[in-house]
């Protein structure tokens, strides 16, 4: 049944405050962690979401965290091959745009479809409504972490230091569970793997050749263009 650390024993809204606190009999502060649950996919996620909602804890608080891909609504930025940096353009004003949806975010948290009361919900559900609200799934999701008590993401959200400091996640003192574990290799060698083609080396030593025969910083370049050298 329900326990009784947790909002589920009561039916009510989670705390808001961001250090997620109770206080102890003596008065001190007791920290209640957040569950981190890690999956491979994202298609994995809709299934245990959907899992959550056949148990006793199926309206406490949570959120799922998910890229641009999955969650962005802007009729451009959502077309686009290169989401993440259409998307920071607008929020920067830099064509003199900005992103109406991002600007709705508020409404979408206010929603009672997204509060404790209701059952569990999926990547699609937060978008749906989000699609009808005009508001962003992708920084809804983002902000509902801070009173959330489960937060569902892919494995790299939570190994990739790069993705944690964007996404404003803290593990220290939480719980994390990682479904399928032993993908857990591979998502780390991913995580600190980069890719680059022959074509894509030959135009880094050509710019590096340039740089160095116009004694542009020699010292730094000249083992940069080497390493281009050998690898081709």
């Amino acid at each position: 049944g329900p326990c009784t650390e947790c909002s589920c024993s009561s039916g009510k809204e989670a705390d808001k405050d961001p250090r997620h606190t109770k206080k102890k009999e003596n008065g001190d502060q007791l920290c209640v962690p957040k569950i981190f649950f890690g999956t491979r996919t994202h298609k994995q996620i809709t299934q245990i979401s959907r899992e959550l909602k056949r148990t006793a804890y199926s309206c406490v608080p949570m959120t799922i965290l998910s890229s641009r891909d999955y969650t962005c609504i802007h009729p451009v930025v959502s077309n686009s091959s290169n989401r993440n940096e259409m998307c920071v353009e607008l929020l920067e004003g830099k064509h003199g745009k900005s992103c109406s949806y991002y600007h709705g975010v508020h409404k979408l948290i206010e929603q009672h479809s997204l509060q404790p009361v209701y059952q569990a919900w999926d990547i699609e559900d937060l978008v749906s409504l989000g699609r009808k609200l005009r508001a962003c799934p992708y920084f809804a999701a983002r902000e509902l972490m801070v009173g959330a008590d489960i937060v569902f993401c892919p494995y790299n959200y939570l190994l990739d230091p790069q993705i944690r400091d964007s996404m404003d996640i803290n593990l220290k003192d939480q719980v994390v569970i990682l479904d399928e574990a032993h993908n857990i290799e591979d998502c780390a060698r991913e995580s600190v793997s980069y890719g680059v083609t022959e074509s894509q080396l030959r135009a880094a030593r050509e710019e590096l050749e340039l740089m160095v025969s116009n004694s542009i910083r020699q010292e730094h370049h000249e083992p940069l263009r080497a390493v281009c050298c050998s690898l081709i």
